[in-house]
């Protein structure tokens, strides 16, 4: 809470690389919706590239460590009038004291600063992006609450069709707790689409308890093997790689501390499939449309599906599409015997 409460106040703030990773190009619709969010969303996000999903309109959405909101403001654009996003974030209310201004406490003079947090600076920004979006009523909320304990907040089961994370998840002691929360609010067919940090071994204690290498997301990063057994563990489909890229960290003080060590900023599909009548491989095509993908959907690092092309995907694969919110863009049918299977989507 303090270190992107009060620490953080730009991006230039940051020590490290780790929170300002590239990301793949981003379709016009993401570009166009990016250039509408407020300037003081943007300059106060710290988050690593973007985590927009495809396939978004009238869906409910839940950002996790929404920060200042820039991901959201994003995201109410792409799910439309019809749709609903939430952030939550754990950074506590502390407000602007403008000139004159009600609020201000009466031992604070106007025109003080005090550290607004990333929630506030969200929240006050709300009528502007849905004026300037065009909307009779906001689509957008942000809730102060932690990931691990999704209840405290009133979020409720399978309440959600996507869940998103922008590199938050490390800044978390318990993933577990994390990922089960995501899980529960899901629904049916549901995806959590997320970035993080994940690290090479498991990390030394020296390490973990350093103060900067935890709020710029490294000290915190997940052994990246660990993730599979956690999201196996709590009832989703194994992770998809979608995208990963190296970090460099660029602060040889904080080289030496971390050693041979080595991080990735990567970008993983979960789904929720509450089983599924598909035992075996088959085959799809997509049906081309999706807003930002019309001709071609980059689904993740094994799979890509072209406008009216056969593709041969594995079960898991096959259960995911069939079972997801992309069942009505693709024509799934079995595998001819002879179809060759690929590999799997983990």
């Amino acid at each position: 809470q303090d270190y992107y409460g009060k620490e953080l106040q730009k991006l230039e703030d940051l020590k490290t690389n780790a929170c300002v990773a590239s990301a793949r190009p981003l379709p016009k619709a993401v570009r166009d919706a990016l250039e509408c969010v407020h300037e003081e969303v943007v300059a106060r996000y710290y988050g690593c590239g973007l985590v927009i999903p495809e396939c978004l309109t009238s869906r409910r959405i839940l950002n996790l460590g929404s920060g200042s909101g820039r991901d959201c403001y994003l995201l109410s654009q792409l799910v439309g009038e019809q749709g609903y996003v939430t952030g939550i974030d754990m950074t506590e209310g502390q407000v602007w004291c403008g000139d004159g201004a009600s609020f201000c406490p009466s031992s604070i003079p106007p025109l003080s600063f005090l550290s607004s947090s990333q929630v506030e600076v969200a929240k006050k920004h709300i009528p502007y992006h849905m004026d300037k979006f065009g909307y009779q009523k906001p689509n957008v909320e942000f809730l102060q609450g932690y990931m691990e304990k999704l209840g405290d907040a009133g979020l409720a089961d399978e309440s959600y069709d996507i869940v998103i994370s922008n590199c938050v998840i490390n800044l978390a002691p318990d993933k577990r707790a994390v990922l089960r929360e995501a899980y529960r609010v899901l629904k049916p067919g549901g995806e959590m689409y997320f970035s993080d940090i994940y690290a090479s071994q498991r990390l030394s204690e020296a390490v973990r308890k350093h103060r900067v290498l935890w709020g710029e997301c490294l000290a915190g990063a997940l052994y990246w093997k660990d993730l599979y057994s956690i999201a196996e563990e709590v009832g989703f489909r194994p992770p998809c790689l979608v995208t990963a890229s190296p970090i460099t960290i660029g602060n040889k003080e904080l080289e030496g501390i971390i050693g041979d060590c080595h991080f990735v900023s990567a970008t993983f599909r979960l789904f929720k499939v509450l089983g599924s009548s598909r035992a075996g491989p088959g085959q799809v095509i997509y049906n081309g449309g999706i807003v930002g993908h019309e001709r071609e959907l980059v689904f993740d690092a094994n799979f890509t599906f072209k406008e009216g092309e056969v593709v041969d995907v594995d079960a898991e694969m096959a259960a995911i599409l069939q079972s997801s919110r992309f069942a009505e863009e693709f024509l799934i049918r079995d595998s001819g015997a002879n179809a060759a299977t690929p590999q799997g989507c983990c």
